[in-house]
């Protein structure tokens, strides 16, 4: 009797044990996207968490222009979270090369994803996924309706009724015509030449191209978004070469500026900070009557460390972003970040309405520097960030640009191999 009281004893307590273990078990989530640290925190996770009682969710984000870095050398030094947050294509192919991505093929869920709204995070063979896409964004330019109606400025839907309306807002002084500076380079190659490139280079069409070796970097197809973003330049304000990213959204969300040439990510945190109306409108065509294009960008998937201490708690979570419900919180808390998900989801918020509305009229394509054309060295995506910003710089001609672009490219890149 006593063997039997001292074994349930121990049962019981055995039991509290692996209660208390299992009640501690925290997952941390690795991301670029600090701005979305208080939706993560007061919307998504207490949502997950509400079901699973037993796992903690950390949300820790580094900065976007150190985040590649950083998660290398975590990774690299096994000191990483359990779940990664996934670049598209190549960033992430190459984690997965390494085995520092676990293969999720089967994860229960991915099912709600097509083939399509994978292939950003799967091998080129299509045969193995390693990250649970969350969402594409859309490019194109928010701007403050109330400037526009105050100076009766119409949506500009060519490049000559955009530099007008950029021409009026600078001959009146009151707004900096545009918010964008070129201090992180990124933003210049995001928010200006993947932004406007697509009209120029037909969007898939050019990309597809550039893969096979049809097109070189400098084809006039090519070079024409870099003459575009020349005359960026006088409408940018004074001092934009030492602006930061957080310096764009501050001069455009307390109104001193009356567009920003944005991804569709902004909009939460615009929506939170701007105290006027705001409004958007896709990248001008060259001239009246030609095909529309707008990059609409798988942009943010998570995968799980393959290393991770907690790899069956982390499953679990990503199990759940696999699911129609986490589709419908995350693209409603964050709105202008568009549900990859099979099912079908309904958004209130009118400025991320106006962006998604553009995928019938305009064809989509993807940024055109993520898929094969980065896995060399000198990276082609970093590098255009590079001559995006010296190109509007003035220290650079478009011309050279290009050439130094496709200089590198040519380096390591032989379009066979990509076949």
């Amino acid at each position: 009797m006593k063997y039997t009281a001292i074994l349930l004893t121990a049962t019981a307590f055995g039991g509290f044990a692996a209660n208390v273990q299992a009640a501690d078990a925290t997952v941390t989530i690795e991301s670029w996207r600090q701005d979305d640290i208080q939706v993560w925190q007061e919307k998504i996770i207490p949502a997950f968490e509400a079901k699973h009682p037993g796992i903690k969710v950390v949300f820790a984000p580094t900065a976007q222009t150190e985040y590649n870095a950083s998660l290398n050398a975590k990774l690299d030094a096994g000191s990483a979270g359990d779940i990664i947050t996934c670049r598209p294509f190549d960033a992430s192919l190459e984690l997965f090369k390494k085995k520092q991505l676990a293969d999720l093929t089967d994860l229960k869920g991915l099912e709600n994803f097509t083939p399509v709204a994978k292939a950003a995070w799967s091998t080129d063979d299509g045969k193995s996924t390693f990250c649970v896409p969350m969402a594409s964004v859309i490019h194109g330019f928010i701007y403050n309706k109330d400037a526009f109606d105050k100076l009766g400025i119409s949506i500009p839907k060519t490049e000559d009724e955009f530099f007008a309306a950029l021409d009026k807002i600078k001959a009146d002084g009151t707004y900096i015509p545009m918010a964008m500076g070129t201090k992180e380079m990124w933003e210049a190659a995001t928010m200006g030449y993947q932004n406007i490139g697509p009209n120029y280079w037909k969007g898939e069409d050019g990309r597809a191209a550039l893969i096979s070796g049809k097109q070189k970097l400098t084809d006039a197809d090519w070079v024409k978004p870099y003459e575009e973003l020349v005359k960026w330049k006088p409408y940018l304000g004074d001092g934009f070469e030492a602006q930061t990213y957080s310096d764009s959204q501050n001069l455009f969300t307390l109104g001193r500026a009356a567009i920003y040439p944005a991804g569709s990510w902004e909009i939460a945190l615009f929506n939170s900070q701007a105290q006027f109306k705001m409004g958007a409108f896709p990248p001008p065509v060259p001239k009246a009557g030609d095909q529309g294009y707008i990059s609409d960008h798988p942009d943010i998937a998570v995968g799980l460390n393959s290393k991770s201490p907690h790899a069956a708690e982390a499953k679990t979570f990503l199990e759940w972003v696999a699911s129609p419900e986490f589709a419908s919180i995350y693209a409603n808390a964050l709105p202008g970040f568009f549900s990859l998900n099979s099912s079908p989801v309904k958004m209130s918020d009118p400025l991320a309405q106006e962006f998604v509305s553009w995928r019938g009229p305009y064809k989509s394509t993807v940024r055109s520097t993520y898929q094969i054309l980065s896995r060399g060295t000198p990276n082609l995506e970093n590098e255009t960030w590079v001559e995006s910003a010296n190109v509007i710089n003035g220290t650079d001609t478009p011309q050279v640009a290009a050439e130094k672009l496709q200089k590198g490219l040519d380096s390591w890149y032989k379009p066979a191999a990509a076949k």
